[in-house]
C-alpha cells in the first residue's frame, strides 16, 4: 500500500481524498473491464527491505508490472527495442512492437483510475477519457509525421469497427451462450446515447465523400472543398463529444455508471489505492512514452511486415492492429459478458467506437492541419460502407434492451465478412483520397475522355 503522510493535500479530515463512499461508486465501464484482467500482488517479500525508499519503489514497481494477468507480455518490450536496435528483421520488430503494446494499454487504464481515487471521480473520469484511446492516437500521430495518411485511416476505422462489431459480437455470442436459460438485459439508454452519437460521426464521414460524388469532378477540383469540410465536421465533432463528456460525468452520470457486485469473484477489488499520486502521474508518464516508442517501430516497419506476410497494409492496419493494441479491453468486455453484466460490455465497446468516432479521428484530422498535412475525411466507399452497415447493424442490434447469442453471432459474421472484404483488397498506401479517382476513372469510361 501506497503512503501518503507526506502529501498532506492528499488528506481531508485525517483520510485520503477520493475514498469517501460517494467517490468510490460509480465507477466507469472501462475501469470495471479493466480491473477483470488485474491480479492482486503479494508484498511479502518486499515488505521485508528495510529501506523505505526503496521498499516503496519495489512496491511500486511490482504493483505496475506484476499487478496484471498479461504482464508475461512485458519481455517483448525490450526484444522489440533490441530488434530494432541490432536490426532484425522488420517483420519481428512489428510483431514484437505489437505484443508490447497489449499490456501497455491495460496498464495506462490501471495508473489513470489510481491517480482517479485523489483527483475525485470528475477530473478521474476527464482523465480516463483523454487516455481510454492513447494508443490508437500516439499510433495515428507517428503516421502522420510520416505521411501515411491511409494507414491512419485504416487503423482508426479498424478501431470502431472491432469495437462494435468484434467485441461486441463475441460478448454477446460468448454471453448468450454462457447464459441461455437466462434472460440478458441491459439498459438501453446507454446504448441510444452512444449509437446516436455515432450516427452523428458518420454523418460526418459520408459528407466529404459525398460531395465529392456530388462534385463529379476530378479530385483537383474537389480536394480543397472536401478538405474544408472535414476540418469544419472534425470542429463539430469534437464540440459534440464535449458535450458527451459533459453529459457522461456531470449531468446524466448515473447512465454510464458501472454496478458493482460482491460476487465479483477473481476481479480485484479497488477500494483504496495501491500507488501514490505522484508515482501514478511518473509511471503514467513512462508508460505513454514506451507506448510512443513502440508505436514507431509499428508505424517504420508496417510496411516491411506487409509484404513478408504477404497481406495488405489495410488488412493489417484494420483488423491486426485494433485486436492487439486493444487485447486487453476487449477481454475484460467479454469476461463480464459471461458474467451477465451486458452494461459494462456494452460501455466499454460503444464508449470506445464512441470515442475513436468523435474525439480520436477529428483530433487527427486537427493535428494533421497543424503539421501542414491535408487529411479529410474522406474514406473509400468501401470504408464508410462499412462503417456505416456496421453503425446500424449495432443500432438494430440493441434496440429493445434485450441480448441471446443469435444476435452475436450475426455481428461476428458481420466483421468476419467486412476483414475478408480488406483480406482481398490492395489499396494503395499514399492515395488519401481513393474516392475521387475511382470517380475520375469511372467519368473516363462513361464519357470516352
Amino acid at each position: 500500500m501506497a503512503s501518503n503522510q507526506d502529501q498532506p493535500w492528499l488528506l481531508e479530515n485525517g483520510n485520503l481524498k477520493g475514498l469517501t463512499k460517494e467517490n468510490r461508486t460509480g465507477r466507469t465501464a472501462h475501469n470495471m473491464s479493466s480491473s477483470s484482467l488485474r491480479k492482486k500482488s503479494d508484498l511479502t517479500l518486499v515488505s521485508k527491505v528495510p529501506c523505505s525508499l526503496l521498499r516503496q519503489f519495489l512496491t511500486n514497481l511490482q504493483e505496475v508490472m506484476l499487478g496484471t494477468k498479461l504482464s508475461v507480455l512485458f519481455p517483448a518490450i525490450p526484444l522489440a527495442i533490441v530488434a530494432q536496435c541490432f536490426g532484425f528483421a522488420r517483420p519481428w520488430v512489428f510483431a514484437l512492437s505489437l505484443i508490447g503494446l497489449m499490456p501497455l494499454a491495460e496498464r495506462v487504464s490501471f495508473l489513470t483510475e489510481q491517480i482517479s481515487f485523489y483527483t475525485g471521480p470528475t477530473v478521474g473520469g476527464l482523465l480516463n477519457a483523454t487516455c481510454g484511446n492513447a494508443t490508437e492516437l500516439i499510433i495515428a500521430i507517428f503516421a502522420l509525421a510520416q505521411h501515411k495518411i491511409a494507414v491512419v485511416k485504416y487503423s482508426l476505422l479498424g478501431s470502431i469497427l472491432s469495437n462494435l462489431l468484434l467485441v461486441l459480437g463475441t460478448s454477446l455470442f460468448c454471453g448468450g451462450i454462457a447464459n441461455i436459460r437466462r434472460e440478458q438485459k441491459y439498459d438501453r439508454r446507454q446504448a441510444d446515447v452512444n449509437s446516436l452519437m455515432l450516427l452523428l460521426a458518420l454523418l460526418c464521414h459520408l459528407l466529404p465523400m459525398l460531395f465529392a460524388f456530388a462534385a463529379g469532378a476530378s479530385a483537383s477540383v474537389t480536394s480543397d472543398p472536401s478538405l474544408h469540410l472535414s476540418r469544419a465536421s472534425s470542429i463539430v465533432m469534437l464540440i459534440a463529444y464535449a458535450a458527451y463528456i459533459v453529459f457522461q460525468l456531470w449531468t446524466h452520470r448515473q447512465l454510464f455508471e458501472a454496478q458493482e457486485d460482491s460476487d465479483d469473484d477473481g476481479v480485484v477489488s479497488d477500494e483504496a489505492p495501491v500507488i501514490g499520486f505522484w508515482s501514478g502521474i511518473v509511471w503514467l508518464i513512462g508508460m505513454t512514452a514506451v507506448i510512443a516508442l513502440l508505436s514507431e517501430y509499428v508505424v517504420g516497419t508496417i510496411e516491411e511486415a506487409s509484404d513478408s506476410w504477404g497481406l495488405s497494409v489495410s488488412f493489417i492496419s484494420i483488423i491486426l492492429l485494433p485486436i492487439v493494441g486493444n487485447a486487453a479491453e476487449h477481454a475484460g468486455a467479454i469476461i463480464f459478458a459471461f458474467k451477465n453484466k451486458l452494461d459494462i460490455t456494452l460501455g466499454v465497446a460503444l464508449g470506445s467506437a464512441t470515442q475513436i468516432a468523435l474525439f480520436v479521428v477529428p483530433s487527427c484530422v486537427i493535428i494533421a492541419w497543424i503539421m501542414g498535412i491535408n487529411m479529410d475525411l474522406n474514406f473509400s466507399a468501401i470504408e464508410t460502407g462499412s462503417l456505416a452497415l456496421s453503425i446500424l447493424a449495432v443500432a438494430f442490434t440493441l434496440q429493445d434492451g434485450t441480448s441471446h447469442y443469435l444476435k452475436g453471432l450475426v455481428l461476428l459474421l458481420c466483421y468476419i465478412i467486412i476483414g475478408a472484404c480488406f483480406f482481398v483488397t490492395e489499396s494503395p498506401l499514399h492515395h488519401s483520397n481513393i474516392v475521387n479517382v475511382g470517380l475520375k476513372t469511372s467519368n473516363e469510361v462513361v464519357f470516352g475522355a
